[in-house]
């Protein structure tokens, strides 16, 4: 792994799933979904460097086994407390912006990220923190999210941080915190946000391996071209359209309090 990059992106990525278990390897046309969320990241002009954070329980070793095989960086962490990971992982590479990316999301597109960091690199007066979405504030659909922020941000965030869903979920303190933190939010000029594309459910996945499928062989399709296959065929919509998206305070059961002491240095 080297050292100084200016941007990174994460992605976390755990097997462990309450609705799809294991949904992060799934197979997406002949690929793991892990691998096409990897694969699209890396055709971004503006990342240096891409990093998958997945967990130390032996549940994810397949996880780590695969980006091994395929040479892709992979940091093991907390199981639950995220925003630690989150960290942890970003000191090895030392960078000054991270890009926040989940496993979940093999539509990911490489121009919205590098619409969100051109926005964090050039916003007057600086900011910490940019997205193309908040909690009740969406107008992209579900499964193109993009969170920007500094790593001195994302460090203060990890020193101050003690509810159980901003430790799991990272980026909430952000946004939870008033004018803690200077902010941006980007949003499309049409609300698109009740599209659902992430996986999370049996059914999302069946969306997604058909939306690849119409586009097969191509990787590289653009969110715009997703949208006007399922604006021209409502059928692929309606397979997933009755999912419930989960809230940003949907935290792991199993999630302990961190220890304080752990966050000092």
């Amino acid at each position: 792994m080297s050292q100084g990059t200016d941007t990174l992106a994460i992605i976390q990525a755990r097997m462990a799933s309450a609705r799809l278990p294991g949904k992060v390897l799934a197979d997406i046309e002949g690929e793991p979904m892990l691998m096409r969320v990897v694969s699209r990241l890396r055709l971004s002009a503006s990342l240096d460097q891409v990093l998958v954070a997945t967990t130390v329980e032996s549940s994810d070793d397949p996880v780590a086994a695969l980006c091994a095989e395929r040479g892709q960086d992979c940091y093991r962490g907390h199981p639950t407390d995220v925003l630690d990971r989150f960290v942890q992982a970003a000191r090895v590479f030392e960078p000054r912006t991270i890009v926040r990316v989940t496993a979940d999301c093999p539509l990911i597109d490489p121009g919205l990220v590098d619409q969100a960091v051109q926005a964090y690199r050039e916003a007057d007066p600086p900011v910490d923190f940019v997205a193309n979405r908040l909690p009740g504030r969406r107008t992209y659909p579900i499964g193109l999210d993009v969170e920007v922020c500094s790593y001195v941000a994302l460090e203060t965030a990890w020193r101050e941080a003690k509810a159980p869903h901003h430790r799991e979920h990272v980026m909430p303190y952000f946004y939870e915190s008033g004018s803690r933190f200077r902010q941006r939010i980007l949003d499309h000029a049409t609300d698109v946000g009740h599209l659902r594309w992430t996986v999370d459910t049996r059914e999302d996945l069946e969306l997604i391996r058909k939306i690849y499928a119409r586009f097969k062989p191509r990787v590289d399709f653009s969110w715009l071209e997703v949208l006007d296959l399922v604006e021209r065929h409502p059928e692929l919509t309606a397979i997933n359209m009755h999912v419930e998206h989960k809230g940003i305070r949907d935290i792991d059961s199993r999630l302990i309090p961190p220890d304080q002491g752990n966050r000092t240095g």
